[in-house]
């Protein structure tokens, strides 16, 4: 049986979060967007909703973090190619965002990170599989 995925993340400004994510390329399904959520379609199996923190509260008894300054998750989307990590990431900062470390060379694969407006990890990651060290 395949599942389907939703994550869910506490955001401070859902317009800004809906912003930043547009101008990666992410689409919202408006069957489930209010003032205090939206889904992020990542792939037909795999969403976002992205929650404002007040919306979160409702489904956690727990404190919810600064991602900022604590590591809650750390999120990783593929990309096409070498250039498409580095665009992605660019384009993350040009569009309030911040970087993670600088971009890593594994030779099979190549790896880089932002920073979305709440201050989570998002890792973008391109892999050869045909270079993939073989044991």
């Amino acid at each position: 049986m395949s599942r389907k995925l939703y994550v869910n993340l506490p955001v401070s400004d859902l317009d800004a979060s809906v912003a930043f994510f547009t101008a990666l390329g992410f689409t919202f399904d408006a069957n489930f967007t209010d003032e205090n959520a939206t889904c992020m379609i990542v792939n037909e199996d795999t969403a976002v909703m992205l929650l404002v923190e007040k919306r979160f509260s409702d489904f956690t008894d727990k404190t919810i973090i600064d991602a900022r300054t604590s590591t809650e998750v750390l999120f990783t989307i593929s990309a096409e190619s070498r250039e498409e990590v580095d665009q992605l990431v660019r384009t993350a900062v040009a569009n309030g965002g911040s970087t993670v470390d600088a971009p890593k060379d594994h030779g099979f694969m190549y790896d880089w990170g932002f920073q979305d407006v709440d201050g989570h990890n998002w890792g973008v990651m391109w892999m050869d599989m045909s270079q993939l060290p073989q044991e």
